[in-house]
């Protein structure tokens, strides 16, 4: 079956399509810091990424996906004083998904899949509740993995599992796959590995990347990122959102 970008077609032709068997995936980022090599839409790449890798893996068992525009402004207050970090209330977000999910309701669509790549914790607390309001309204059901929850993070890598994965050799990997030329490869050659968990520190408390440790905004190694890596890593969060729609529905 099809994958559509749902910006592409005309109104006709998805008023046209088989409600029952077409399922919607919204990718959602953040325009936020990443290290000296990575571009602040870092995220935005990773989640497109992950919907389309998720999106071909259900259309092969038969259903029609259409990907949305991605969502790209979110709260993002852990990096926040970073320039060109721009980071909106949770409440907004929250606010934001679920009128996403309002209006695909009432044109009698079946699920919202989040294919969600930032973790700021204020943004998944925001990701969760509007879950939880869509729920409450009766809309259509948004199915969200939250990769920062078992089981999903645990098939991700040893980077990703030990916290230090901003930026690092996880997300580096990935966007010198699906984005090379937009990766400073020679600085990102030159960065020496940062070991401090983001994980770690939050449960400490710390609210931003220097707190945490991470003065250049990124954790982990990028130097050790390639692309055959993250096109790995794109194949798992691929079927972390297939597996995830198909559980919900």
């Amino acid at each position: 079956m099809p994958v559509h970008e749902l910006a592409q077609l005309t109104w006709e032709e998805v008023r046209d399509l088989d409600r029952e068997h077409t399922l919607i995936v919204l990718p959602v980022g953040a325009i936020e810091a990443h290290g000296p090599h990575l571009p602040l839409d870092t995220d935005v790449v990773i989640a497109t990424a992950m919907a389309r890798a998720g999106a071909r893996k259900l259309a092969d068992r038969g259903r029609v996906v259409l990907i949305l525009p991605a969502f790209a402004y979110t709260a993002a207050s852990f990096g926040a004083a970073f320039h060109g970090t721009l980071s909106i209330s949770a409440i907004t977000v929250t606010a934001l998904i679920v009128d996403v999910a309002r209006s695909l309701s009432d044109q009698g669509f079946p699920v919202l899949a989040l294919a969600n790549a930032h973790l700021d914790p204020e943004h998944l607390t925001a990701l969760h509740e509007a879950v939880k309001l869509a729920h409450a309204d009766r809309l259509l059901p948004i199915v969200f993995p939250d990769l920062t929850r078992k089981p999903w993070g645990t098939r991700l890598g040893d980077e990703f599992r030990s916290g230090a994965c901003h930026a690092g050799q996880f997300e580096t990997s990935i966007v010198l796959r699906e984005r090379a030329d937009s990766v400073r490869d020679e600085v990102r050659r030159s960065l020496a590995p940062n070991p401090q968990s983001l994980s770690t520190a939050i449960k400490a408390g710390k609210r931003t990347f220097e707190a945490a440790g991470g003065s250049r905004a990124y954790f982990g190694d990028p130097a050790a990122a390639t692309a055959d890596e993250g096109a790995r890593l794109i194949e798992a969060l691929g079927s972390i959102l297939e597996e995830a729609v198909l559980a919900a529905i």
